[in-house]
């Protein structure tokens, strides 16, 4: 039996309140419950329609998080009281966000779902800086990979990652890997030379937001002299190889 409300996951983007889409504004404005991951910006929340109810549901690498059960058991509840809710999610819902685990538990719960798309901070973070994730002269592809591994998973193949980079000529951006910067910097050194560049974007799009642009050999140095911590990406890559003007730029952290 399907129930009589509706589920909405939607991409917050990475905090810039203008870069939602439209769907999103929309579906914002008529939910009336909004689940509100922990990344997603004040500006964001505030387009939601006046008399939501707000639930903050906080989940981040690190911290105390709300059980990820919990927050699928209140999305049932809510769609089975014949609420329109919102699953307000950081970036995009399908890249690293558990989206494909809530859609796969709220259609077996017989709830109608759907997804609108957000964009990811891979992304955004570089377009920042003002360079793109792929080059017709210096990258062919992007990979998009977590250095937050699942509880008794095994991390990435840091190394493969890197070697297949080196040959096929992509970018890698990784996600949630400040914290293990150092251990993903002494991998990726065999398979990638220690002056491919790299830079390090915190809080992406943000008023707050802040980069440092190095090289792989210098990365966890970079990162510890520079302070920067998470939300962050880590981009590696020779797309950034016109980098060095943009960095110059005031606010923004310049590593040599």
């Amino acid at each position: 039996m399907t129930s009589p409300g509706l589920v909405t996951l939607v991409g917050a983007g990475p905090g810039d309140p203008d870069l939602l889409t439209l769907k999103a504004v929309k579906a914002l404005q008529a939910a009336t419950v909004v689940l509100v991951d922990d990344l997603v910006s004040d500006g964001v929340v505030a387009l939601a329609r006046p008399g939501a109810r707000i639930v903050h549901v906080g989940k981040r690498g690190g911290c105390a998080s709300t059980p990820q059960a919990f927050i699928e058991r209140l999305m049932v509840m809510a769609a089975r009281e014949g609420e329109t809710v919102v699953r307000l999610k950081g970036g995009d819902p399908f890249v690293f966000g558990r989206g494909g685990e809530e859609v796969e538990h709220l259609r077996a719960a017989g709830v109608r779902v759907e997804v609108v798309n957000g964009i990811t901070a891979g992304l955004a973070a570089v377009t920042t800086l003002g360079v793109p994730l792929t080059h017709r002269e210096h990258a062919r592809g992007v990979v998009f990979v977590t250095g937050h591994a699942q509880r008794g998973g095994d991390p990435p193949d840091w190394t493969l990652l890197a070697q297949t980079a080196a040959q096929a000529r992509l970018t890698l951006v990784v996600y949630m890997g400040v914290s293990g910067a150092a251990a993903i910097q002494q991998q990726l050194l065999q398979g990638l030379p220690a002056h491919t560049p790299v830079a390090v974007i915190q809080r992406a799009t943000l008023p707050d937001q802040r980069h440092a642009v190095t090289t792989l050999g210098q990365l966890a140095d970079t990162i510890e002299r520079e302070q920067l911590g998470s939300p962050a990406v880590i981009v590696v890559g020779d797309v950034l190889q016109g980098l060095a003007a943009v960095a110059e730029q005031p606010g923004m952290a310049r590593a040599a």
